[in-house]
């Protein structure tokens, strides 16, 4: 870490709600895509994939940075009624368990309320039947005292074969049957079905409804009926409804060879494969032999490493620009003990918060989640693929399929030489790795096990420590930590620049646009470095002055420090770096 920081770093998200044990950040990105939170209600009789979509499309939301959750309304009624007997119970005729229903309807979207409003949520999912316009009209009372948005979808199919094998693939293992007998699971699901036909109202888009913002997905997407889109995120929700399929497919994802920057352990830049990279090569065809891929596609990025990779399987590959490596700005082709020496500063943000740091004239993770949104839709609508990729876009490709969060992200490991099979499954994604046996370095960096921003809590505990230690190494790397504590969570003088956060597009009038990319004609912004006097007012620079004067006994009582006294210090020295002695 370096002492002579001369910014205040601004915290990546705004404060957060509690609300139990859960926290959920809100972030500026999240609040430019959504000017109001948002209820997106799905309707459709049982077994037409509404829960399929919801997950799906939550995961997707929260991926791209909106907070969103699903309420499920059979989880409400599981816990409301313990033990499901039959289809008797969703009979529109049984009037207590209708009671139960609306009962649990309403204790649901209490939740959605707590978490649109406490918990810094944008969007909720409701996920029910809602086949009645008894039951959809009580919702957008709730919706519209509340001020919330609603946007409905509704899955429409009438193809026996798609529900038969919904019932078969999601329903044995429901809750509901425990005995997971497959006929008796089918037989009273059907009945079930047949309970919900005799109310169900579909959306009117020609009279009762056709003021309401919904889509119709037809079919398991045959078909769509889109109507009065009202908004930017919905415009998102039907442009990702509409590029997503159900038919059977798997994603393989994989780094290029090892390069002669990865053995240098530089980052970025456009180097060729080092010698083990070609062999990486070789087995990488031989495993698409074995695996009898003829139908695969092979994508990769523009940079060499990747198309070198895919040369050798002998096959036709497309070059996409977006996969391109993640923007390093000046830090491109160094070391991370050359940045860390040489950009100090930055070395210890982007250990802060890695997945909104943005490199000097370069991308952040976050970026690069943005750019990579065009992959993921033809992911979606394609067949077999291949992806020769980079360690941070494998990085948030993953990300997306196994719905890890921002915190995460930056941090999965994503080995060289080792290919990994993704196939969708009915809620998720079925993962599968094959290593190649082919030897290459290890490029993954861990986790710092304790950041500056988490030692916040910790400053007394050092304190407390630093008397009990008499060793001059243990008791100075102690003080150092201390003087992180207190720097970081001090109110500096206005002189001191302003860290900005890194999110784009801009969310308030006091930050300053990064540039993205670094050429000739733009050149990437640079830390100033005030001198101490500039820092410090007249009667501050004599206290530092009599400290350094001062006699050899004072040097050697360290361990009594004072908290001013380590300011002083850390705005006396801001030359002096501690990154890594």
């Amino acid at each position: 870490v370096d002492c002579g920081i001369n910014y205040v770093r601004v915290n990546s998200v705004t404060p957060v709600s509690e609300r139990g044990n859960h926290r959920m950040p809100r972030s500026s990105w999240a609040s430019y895509m959504t000017n109001s939170p948002t209820v997106i209600v799905m309707i459709g009789l049982p077994a037409r994939g509404k829960t399929y979509i919801s997950k799906k499309l939550t995961r997707y939301l929260n991926w791209i940075g909106v907070p969103t959750k699903v309420f499920n309304l059979g989880v409400y009624r599981r816990e409301a009624v313990r033990a499901y007997k039959s289809y008797d119970f969703f009979r529109h005729d049984n009037e207590e368990a209708m009671k139960i229903r609306k009962q649990c309807a309403l204790v649901a979207l209490q939740d959605v309320k707590a978490y649109l409003t406490e918990e810094g949520g944008q969007i909720a999912v409701f996920d029910a039947t809602n086949t009645t316009r008894e039951r959809r009209d009580l919702i957008q009372d709730f919706v519209k005292e509340n001020a919330f948005k609603v946007f409905f979808v509704e899955s429409v199919c009438d193809d026996p074969e798609v529900i038969a094998a919904n019932i078969l693939e999601v329903k044995v293992s429901s809750p509901d049957y425990p005995e997971r007998h497959r006929e008796r699971v089918m037989d009273d699901f059907l009945k079930r079905i047949e309970c919900y036909k005799v109310t169900y109202q579909p959306l009117d888009p020609d009279d009762y409804d056709k003021d309401l913002s919904f889509i119709k997905v037809i079919n398991v997407g045959q078909r769509f009926l889109v109507n009065r889109v009202q908004d930017y995120i919905q415009s998102k929700i039907v442009y990702y409804l509409m590029n997503i399929h159900v038919h059977s497919h798997s994603i393989y994802l994989c780094r290029h060879g090892e390069s002669k920057h990865n053995v240098e352990g530089r980052i970025g830049g456009d180097s060729e494969l080092s010698p083990r990279g070609k062999q990486f090569a070789h087995a990488l065809r031989d495993f698409i032999d074995e695996h009898k891929l003829s139908d695969l596609k092979v994508w990769t990025s523009q940079l060499r490493r990747t198309i070198q990779t895919a040369e050798e399987l002998g096959v036709p590959y497309e070059q996409w620009k977006i996969l391109n490596e993640i923007d390093a700005g000046v830090c491109e082709e160094m070391t991370y003990e050359m940045i860390q020496e040489t950009f100090p500063e930055e070395f210890a943000l982007r250990d802060q918060d890695k997945y909104h740091y943005r490199y000097p004239g370069g991308e952040s993770y976050q970026d690069l989640v943005q750019r990579l949104e065009p992959v993921i839709m033809e992911l979606e609508r394609q067949g077999n693929v291949l992806v020769i990729c980079h360690q941070a876009v494998m990085r948030c490709l993953l990300a997306y399929f196994l719905d890890k969060g921002a915190e995460d992200l930056p941090y999965m490991k994503c080995p060289l030489h080792t290919i990994l099979k993704l196939t969708p499954v009915a809620y998720g994604c079925k993962v599968e790795m094959f290593y190649l046996n082919v030897e290459a370095v290890n490029t993954h960096r861990d986790r710092p096990l304790v950041s500056c921003s988490e030692m916040s809590g910790k400053e007394n505990h050092i304190a407390a420590q630093v008397g009990e230690h008499h060793s001059s190494i243990e008791c100075l790397k102690l003080i150092i930590c201390k003087i992180c504590i207190l720097f970081t969570r001090t109110k500096l003088d206005s002189t001191l620049i302003h860290r900005r956060n890194s999110y784009t597009p801009l969310s308030s009038h006091d930050q300053v646009k990064r540039p993205r990319l670094y050429s000739a004609g733009n050149q990437p912004w640079l830390p100033l470095a005030p001198t101490p006097s500039a820092l410090m007012p007249e009667e501050r620079q004599s206290q530092v002055s009599e400290i350094v004067k001062g006699s050899p006994s004072k040097s050697r009582r360290l361990s009594v420090i004072g908290p001013t006294t380590v300011v002083i210090m850390c705005l006396a020295f801001s030359h002096l770096s501690f990154g890594s002695s």
